[in-house]
Order: structure tokens, then C-alpha cells, then sequence
């Protein structure tokens, strides 16, 4: 990057005019008011700083890789509140500017352009309520006395508002058209219009004209630091850097901005973020962010490379993901229902990026609705379910090194999905990236360790106890009720200083604890297990086969036998979950 000879606003309003400067898609809308803009050429005409720009010269060969977008010249509130686009040829490079957009968007408008928004009370579907505005400079003006006020008067009217006031008997203003200022040699030219104006008499009028011509013309206000690398993230990343005003800019946003601008029949934005709300309202409630939307549309499509780059929002790529949209799109509103169908919400999730290889292997296979009920696909659907615990469970398989697991995973997926969902194929994947499903037994250790409400533990509680129908609402409870252990009660029981430390350091932890549907849980209140399940399980038999599916085996009367209990039960959870993780017992040393 490096700092290039400051050039003059008429110098930049020429290049920005014959397109040679233009606006990157990762830009936003112009969002300056008319009274910004006024307040610009005020701070210009006072010699104020105007502050530096940063350009990116696009070499020929990427200029028809992405959409770019030429700035606001006469802008309409409702008819024209966007930057327009360009079809750029590739016969010569172009510079993109990537700070300063505003600044020079209000110049192009005041200088070359108008500005038309809607009159108060007016509606909406009235033309007349759009008055065309063209910015002007009273030369009648009475300069400002502080440097918070305007020294000069400029104000956006229109063509007939300023004749009006200019041409009255006894006029107190004169509206310059400031746009004539481009086209006005300085000296003759000048003394010519204040001349023939009735100005002649006035120095003021005619100073400021001379100061005017000399800001638009002579003076270099423009400097500009030009970067010329041609990596393309390299340039997102300085782009997010200058722009981010106090508030870090999204990457998934300023790729969106790229995606919306190469789809070519509805508007990206709107399509992903329709999507993601609809994601998120699932079941329970998840909370998918819109880049897991950008992800899992580069990997549904399958092309190749899934990371964020901006070289993969490419016009070809963005044309694939806009032709499969509604595919990829009804796979994720699949694999979203599916996994709150397995129970899990946005408290209980703990990587959202599971969905994708789900939603993969539902598109691959053409699964429709009925894929989350069908008899047939039962058993199909328990692999599933099964592998997406393991792997939410199982430390560091969706931290880092997420774009080369989904590559695989997806590989994968493709070659091996018409047979039912491939456990082995996707385990032996994973292993390759040294993303292992298998377990130690220090590892189970810590899983007993999972304390209530903690991420990942109601995944652990669903892989230890299945058979649940968790599209009804389930919670973790405590088999003894967290109140029973307060100081006051613990001392009550007779527990010793010690024992009242060990108590309160188990309560909270996965032997205590199981899942239990929402209405039972709320009932269950703060009884004892001892005096909830004959109250539940009024019968014998299916009190007893709740006992045994949970692994409580000998519930004890009271609080005092507790620890008992917690070491029991953990040692019938670890045997559990050694079983279902496959875990191999460690040769003696």
C-alpha cells in the first residue's frame, strides 16, 4: 500500500464520471443527510480537513469476477436509493474505493447531482412528495459566527425555490447553482456571473465564488492511500479494519453484500436472512447465525473450497448457490427440525455446525418431511442421531479446522449415503483429520464431571438415556432437588462440616442429574426421589423399569445417604457410557 500525489475534487468527480473509480459490492448504501452533505462543502470552503481516502486498483483480469457498483449521482429516497450497478468491460483496471464512499458520494451529488426525499406528511406512493433538490450557495449570505455553524449557506432546493427567493423584490439571497461551479473559469468567468447577476457590488459574493472554484478545482483535497495487492481477502480484511467505526464489521456480512449483488433473480440478503429467522424459530428455538447460512450453502453446492473467502463468492459460484437455493435451503429447514426433534435448542446446541453435514446428507438422499416419522427410516435416523452426540460431546471436533472436517465429512457423505447414514465412512474421515470419535477413559471421567446447565451436558443425558420423545419440551432436573441442599437443611440433617462440602460439590453434577419432560419437572418440584416416583409410577413395574432405565438403582429415604447414592449411581453411568462409546478398558502398566 502507498500513499499516491493528492489530486482535486473535480479531478476525482471526472474519474468517478467516466467510471474509472467505483464502489466494491462490500460497500453500503449511501446514508448521508442534506444537511451533511452542506455541512461538507461548508468544512471545504473553511480549509477544515477533509481526511485521507483508500482506493484498491482492480487489475483488468478481476474486474469481471465481481459486481461493482457506481456511486449515487440523483438520488430519490424511493425511486433510486441504491448505488447503481456496472458491467464493467475488462479492457482496463479500475480503482475500488474502499474508505470514503460518503464523502465522495455527497461531493458527486452536490457537485454533478440532486437529491430528492420524501416531504413530511406526504405519502409514500405521491411523486410530489419527492421534490428534485439541487444543492446551492446563498452569495448573499451572511457568514456564521462560530465554528459549530455554517460560515457558508449552502441548502438543497429546488430550481423554482431558489429563482423565487433570489429574483424577489428586495431578495436577501442569491442561490448559486453549486453544480456551475465545474464549468466556470475562475476570474472572467466569475466576474462575468456576478456581473451580470447584479452582484458586482458585493465582495462577499464574489469571494465566494473565487474560494468555491478554488476548493472544487485547485486545491488537492483528495489524498489517498492505493492498495494494489490483488488477494482479494487481503482487501476484505482492510476493508473491515478502516470501516468498522467503533463497531467490528461482519465478514458474513460484507460476503453477503458480494452474494447480493451477483444473484441475478431475488435479493441474497433477504433470501438468507428470511432463512436463518425461519431456522431459528424451530422447535424450541435455535440460534443459527446467517454465516452458518454462507457456510452450508458453499458446502450443499459443493464447490470445493468452503472457507470464507472472497474468492469463493465468486459470479460462478454465487450463480451455482442462486440456482440450488431453494434445494439447499428446504435441506437446512430439514436438518433444523431434525435436530429438535433429537432435543436440541439454542440452549442445548453446542456447535451449530453439526447442521451442515446433516443437512448434506438429508439433501443427498432427497429426504422430505416425512424422513423425521417414518417406521422405515427409525434406525437410520438413531445412527444419526448418535453420531451428532458423540461429536458434540467429543473435545475439539468442531473448533478448528472446521473447513477441512465439513470437505471430508461431505466426501464422505457423497460416495456413501444410498446405503444409509455412513457412521463408519464419516468416523474414518474424521479419524484421518485427527478428529477421532473414539474415547478414553479419562475422557468419560470428565464427562461424569458435566455439571447442570452447562453446554453439552443435556447432549449427554440424551446419549445415556434414549428413548425419550424429545419434540416435547424435557429439562434437566436434579434426582434430589437442589434446594434440599442448602447450609441450613444440610446442617439439619445431621451432616457433618465435611459431608456438607461434598454434598454441595455433587449436586450439581451429571450422577445427580437426568431429563424429564417439562410438565413431570415442574410437578416433580422439591421432592424427594423417594417420594416422587411412587407419586409418578404408581405401579410397581414401571416404576421399577424407570429406576433401572435411569440407572438410580436403590433410592435412598432421605438426604442423608446421598453420597451413597451419587457414587452408585456414578459408577452405573460410567459403565453406560464406556458401552456406548465403545471405550476400551486401559491396560494395567
Amino acid at each position: 500500500m502507498s500513499f499516491q500525489p493528492a489530486i482535486s475534487i473535480a479531478k476525482a468527480l471526472e474519474r468517478v464520471h467516466k467510471h474509472e473509480y467505483v464502489l466494491p459490492a462490500i460497500q453500503r448504501e449511501f446514508v448521508w443527510s442534506t444537511d451533511q452533505i452542506c455541512r461538507l462543502f461548508d468544512s471545504l470552503m473553511r480549509g477544515y480537513p477533509f481526511g485521507s481516502f483508500l482506493f484498491w486498483k482492480v487489475e483488468k483480469q478481476n474486474c469481471a469476477k465481481y459486481a461493482f457498483f457506481d456511486f449515487v449521482r440523483e438520488y430519490h429516497e424511493r425511486d433510486a436509493p441504491h448505488c447503481p450497478p456496472l458491467n464493467l468491460s475488462q479492457e482496463s483496471s479500475v480503482v475500488a474505493v474502499l474508505d470514503g464512499q460518503q464523502r465522495l458520494t455527497a461531493l458527486n451529488i452536490g457537485l454533478r447531482g440532486s437529491h430528492a426525499e420524501k416531504l413530511l406528511h406526504k405519502r409514500k406512493s405521491n411523486s410530489n412528495a419527492y421534490p428534485k433538490r439541487q444543492l446551492f450557495l446563498d452569495l448573499r449570505g451572511k457568514e456564521g459566527g462560530d465554528d459549530l455553524s455554517l460560515r457558508y449557506q449552502f441548502r438543497f432546493l429546488t430550481k423554482e425555490k431558489a429563482k423565487e427567493e433570489s429574483t424577489a423584490n428586495g431578495a436577501e439571497h442569491h442561490w448559486f447553482p453549486v453544480s456551475d461551479i465545474l464549468n466556470m473559469d475562475r476570474g472572467k468567468g466569475i466576474f462575468t456571473y456576478v456581473r451580470t447577476h447584479g452582484l458586482a457590488d458585493n465582495d462577499a459574493a464574489y469571494a465566494a465564488l473565487d474560494r468555491l472554484h478554488e476548493v472544487v478545482h485547485q486545491e488537492t483535497f483528495i489524498n489517498f492511500f492505493e492498495e494494489e495487492d490483488q488477494d482479494l481477502d487481503r482487501v476484505l480484511n482492510i476493508f473491515i479494519r478502516v470501516n468498522s467505526g467503533g463497531t467490528v464489521l461482519s465478514y458474513a456480512d460484507l460476503l453477503l453484500s458480494i452474494a447480493t449483488a451477483q444473484w441475478k433473480q431475488q435479493d441474497a440478503r433477504e433470501a438468507v436472512h428470511r432463512l436463518v429467522d425461519e431456522l431459528n424459530e424451530t422447535r424450541f428455538g435455535f440460534d443459527f447465525p446467517k454465516d452458518l447460512v454462507l457456510k452450508a450453502s458453499l458446502v450443499l453446492t459443493d464447490i470445493p473450497d468452503v472457507a470464507f473467502k472472497v474468492t469463493n463468492f465468486n459470479a460462478q459460484n454465487m450463480a451455482k448457490i442462486e440456482a440450488h437455493w431453494e434445494e439447499l435451503a428446504s435441506a437446512l429447514r430439514h436438518a433444523a427440525a431434525l435436530l429438535g426433534d433429537f432435543g436440541f435448542s439454542a440452549k442445548t446446541l453446542t456447535a451449530n455446525n453439526v447442521m451442515i453435514p446433516v443437512a448434506y446428507y438429508l439433501m443427498k438422499r432427497g429426504a422430505t418431511e416425512s424422513y423425521r416419522t417414518s417406521t422405515t427410516d427409525a434406525a437410520d435416523r438413531e445412527q444419526l442421531r448418535l453420531w451428532v452426540n458423540r461429536s458434540l460431546i467429543k473435545q475439539g471436533i468442531w473448533g478448528s479446522g472446521l473447513d477441512t472436517l465439513l470437505r471430508a465429512l461431505r466426501e464422505a457423505l457423497a460416495t456413501n449415503y444410498q446405503n444409509g447414514f455412513p457412521v463408519a465412512h464419516l468416523e474414518a474421515a474424521m479419524a484421518l483429520l485427527g478428529k477421532s470419535l473414539r474415547f478414553e477413559e479419562d475422557e468419560v471421567e470428565a464427562l461424569l464431571d458435566m455439571e447442570y446447565g452447562k453446554r453439552g451436558t443435556f447432549t449427554v443425558l440424551t446419549l445415556l438415556y434414549p428413548g425419550h420423545d424429545l419434540r416435547n419440551e424435557f429439562h434437566e432436573d436434579h434426582v434430589f432437588p437442589r434446594s434440599l441442599f442448602r447450609q441450613q437443611k444440610l446442617v439439619a440433617a445431621g451432616l457433618s462440616p465435611a459431608e456438607i462440602e461434598d454434598f454441595k460439590a455433587s449436586v450439581d453434577l451429571l450422577p445427580n442429574l437426568q431429563i424429564l419432560e417439562g410438565t413431570a419437572n415442574i410437578q416433580k418440584s422439591a421432592k424427594l426421589p423417594a417420594a416422587w416416583l411412587p407419586e409418578q409410577f404408581p405401579d410397581a413395574v414401571s416404576r421399577n423399569a424407570y429406576v433401572a432405565k435411569h440407572d438410580l438403582g436403590t433410592i435412598p429415604p432421605d438426604l442423608k445417604d446421598f453420597a451413597a447414592f451419587f457414587q452408585a449411581r456414578r459408577a452405573r453411568i460410567a459403565s453406560r457410557l464406556k458401552k456406548l462409546l465403545d471405550v476400551k478398558a486401559s491396560s494395567p502398566s
